[in-house]
This record gives C-alpha cells, sequence and structure tokens, in this order.
C-alpha cells in the first residue's frame, strides 16, 4: 500500500480522498477499527473481512465497471 504522511492521514479526517492511496488508507483503518473491536484475531474474523472486501469489490465491478464497459462498447465497438 502507497503509504502517505502523518499530514495527509490527519486530513482524511477532514475531507474525501483524493486518490488511490488515500482511499487504501482510510479502507485500512476502517479494517484496522474492525478488527481491534475483537478480542482475539482469528481466522472466522479474518475470512469475514476478506469476504466483505470481495464483495464490495464485486459490487462495484457490477455497478460501476460493468456498466462503463459496456457503455464503451458501444462506443468503440467490441474487441472481439
Amino acid at each position: 500500500m502507497p503509504y502517505i504522511t502523518k499530514e495527509q492521514r490527519e486530513e482524511l479526517y477532514d475531507r474525501d480522498p483524493v486518490n488511490a492511496g488515500e482511499l487504501q488508507y482510510l479502507i485500512a483503518v476502517m479494517i484496522s477499527d474492525y478488527l481491534s473491536d475483537k478480542d482475539k484475531y482469528e481466522y472466522q474474523t479474518l475470512n469475514d473481512i476478506m469476504g466483505a472486501l470481495a464483495g464490495a469489490q464485486q459490487e462495484f465491478y457490477r455497478k460501476v465497471v460493468s456498466p462503463y464497459e459496456d457503455k464503451k462498447e458501444l462506443i468503440n465497438g467490441p474487441v472481439y
């Protein structure tokens, strides 16, 4: 993960992320906060986090990326 400065980290609590590094940092903070509420690391908890990340990725692809690609295919034609 690209590391961001302490100043950038502090600013992120007052504004939205503007690049992928900042977005990744905020996701990592959310995961860290979620884990800190647990008594100990267990496989199930870690697996739940991995599942949530995978689900979010799939939903983003289904709702945002795929329609964008469909639109571009209509404009530019299919690859095959």
